[in-house]
């Protein structure tokens, strides 16, 4: 499953430099699927929405940090652990229960980003 940020999040910034698929913004902030990834040109996301990789898209959170679903692989073939949860001082980096995802699901996932 993605990770989540609850609102229990204090914008400290520290998560964001941590991921490596920059799917961590700034509360209020646009973000666009190819930022921190290998996509480009028309694509079509894990969620099943298609769109230009290089537009912005309307942030998720207007509040506090977030993490978009469909870039988030909890660090899987990266590290053994989310890397946002790690060093949160606040715990508030945590398994999105709504967005259950396999290993394996996690690993194509990071495939597509990377185009490896």
């Amino acid at each position: 499953m993605a990770i989540i940020i609850t609102d229990e999040c204090i914008n400290c910034g520290a998560c964001e430099p941590e991921c490596p698929n920059n799917a961590i913004y700034e509360g209020a902030v646009d973000w666009t699927p190819s930022e921190g990834t290998e996509l480009s040109g028309t694509v079509t996301l894990a969620s099943g929405l298609t769109v230009d990789a290089d537009a912005p898209q309307e942030p998720i959170d207007d509040d506090v940090y977030f993490i978009v679903p469909d870039k988030c692989t909890e660090c899987i073939g990266f590290h053994e652990e989310p890397q946002c949860a790690a060093v949160c001082p606040v715990d508030c980096c945590i398994p999105d229960e709504n967005n259950e995802e396999t290993e394996e699901s996690l690993l194509q996932k990071k495939a597509f980003l990377h185009n490896e």
